[in-house]
């Protein structure tokens, strides 16, 4: 099945601006992992709306995936307290690595996985006292 990436509709360029929101999960991809996120139910309470949670997932895979911090999330994805909250929320739930275990089990059934080189970064941790860098 081939895949396609969704285009966000009603979401503008910024004036000047040289980027466009994109997105990093194909359609196929979001269904394979939306039934762990079911959006909340809307009640007569009030209050702001909820953001999705697929823009939230996109969020947090454009902080993993950057680098960057939470704060300088582009401003169409949710606020960093919303795209935080949920990513502490799944991850103490265990919803984050179940739903990526499911997307790497489909990159490698896709044979888009490959393992045989991996990267570790240790540039942050500091060296024990006494030892030459």
């Amino acid at each position: 099945m081939i895949s396609r990436s969704r285009i966000r509709p009603g979401r503008s360029k910024a004036a000047g601006s040289r980027t466009e929101p994109t997105t990093q999960l194909t359609d196929d991809q979001w269904f394979l992992i939306e039934d762990l996120f079911p959006d909340r139910e809307i009640t007569r309470v009030g209050g702001r709306p909820s953001r999705s949670n697929r823009d939230c997932f996109e969020g947090i895979l454009f902080v993993l995936f950057s680098g960057c911090r939470w704060k300088d999330l582009p401003p169409h994805f949710p606020s960093k307290s919303v795209c935080h909250q949920r990513f502490k929320l799944w991850t103490e739930q265990g919803l984050f690595q179940l739903a990526w275990q499911r997307l790497l089990v489909l990159k490698k059934s896709l044979k888009q996985l490959d393992l045989k080189t991996l990267i570790g970064d240790g540039t942050f941790v500091p060296a024990k006292k006494g030892v030459a860098v």
